[in-house]
């Protein structure tokens, strides 16, 4: 008997269980519902128009993939590439860098610690809103604050916005002056390594640039491959940036025409929107192979403490 009461007990547990899951899926219908209809029915719209003529006017009308053969062709459309790439692959490890430097130096416990790093992360909360890239463009303005006070020790300084050899260093600057992020975790990663290793360290005689790349480096590495896959999504979604400190134009000689930017002028501007959408796939999956690179390379330099 007491077998069958336990059996009794079993079924009642798994049937509870079965209750508990279909609450579960009942709190989460809202956001499945969003996920459906917000989400994943858009995207696969997105698809379909991307292998059509479409005007947001006329209905669609279906072209293959002369969309995706038109971009090879397309100059501008290579050269916001090439923009996109540079501002990733130099904005992004610069960041990444100064996030690390500054997230060391407040690990070593300066007093009035909460309020510094509420000033080193506010960027990070700005730093792609609008009233701040205007403020940007008019520090680098020909009159702005930069050439301001280069001026006062003689110095000439240029157009930055409207010169093309140094249009794109600007937003570049922009990007790496939003470190907040990067530092926060970067700094929440720091605190979790153990003194002991430094104090061993510091035992056996090693120097502090030793330390660093012995120890620190390969114990933050999943912190730092977390934030590059982060900040390499985002640095290849940037648009605020160059829409308002270019004019929305792409800047001089399209210096500072990202993809997002063009994406945005082909379907928004031309109201070529089967191209937009084609464009906005392209991008979707530059973003998938450069995170599928990182994680595959991640075997190579991230350690954890399995």
């Amino acid at each position: 008997m007491s077998a069958l009461s336990e059996l009794g007990k079993l079924k009642k547990g798994a049937a509870g269980g079965k209750r508990d899951n279909k609450a579960a899926f009942i709190f989460l219908l809202p956001w499945l519902i969003g996920l459906a209809t917000i989400t994943i029915g858009p995207m696969l719209m997105s698809l379909y128009l991307s292998f059509t003529d479409y005007n947001l006017i006329q209905d669609p009308n279906w072209i293959g993939l002369n969309n995706f053969v038109r971009m090879v062709h397309d100059a501008r459309l290579l050269n916001s590439l090439r923009v996109t790439f540079t501002y990733v692959l130099i904005g992004v490890p610069l960041q990444l860098a100064l996030a690390l430097l500054i997230a060391m130096v407040l690990d070593r416990g300066l007093r009035g610690l909460p309020f510094y790093r509420s000033v080193f992360y506010l960027p990070s909360l700005l730093g792609t809103s609008v009233a701040v890239a205007i403020l940007w463009k008019q520090m680098f303005g020909t009159t702005g604050l930069v050439n301001q006070l280069l001026a006062m020790v003689g110095i000439q300084g240029p157009g930055w916005i409207s010169d093309p050899s140094t249009a794109l260093g600007s937003i570049i600057l922009l990007h790496v002056w939003t470190f907040g992020s990067p530092m926060i975790i970067f700094l929440a990663g720091l605190r979790q390594i153990p003194t002991m290793y430094y104090e061993a360290a510091d035992v056996d005689g090693a120097s502090k640039a030793k330390q660093f790349f012995k120890i620190t480096l390969p114990l933050l590495s999943p912190i730092i491959f977390f934030n590059l896959v982060l900040q390499i999504i985002g640095a290849f979604q940037s648009f605020t940036q160059a829409f308002i400190v270019s004019g929305g134009n792409g800047g001089p000689s399209d210096s500072t025409m990202f993809f997002t930017l063009y994406l945005y002028q082909k379907g928004f501007g031309e109201f070529d929107m089967g191209y937009a959408s084609a464009m906005a796939w392209v991008l979707l999956v530059i973003i998938g192979a450069f995170t599928a690179i990182n994680f595959y390379a991640a075997k190579f330099w991230v350690f954890y403490d399995d």
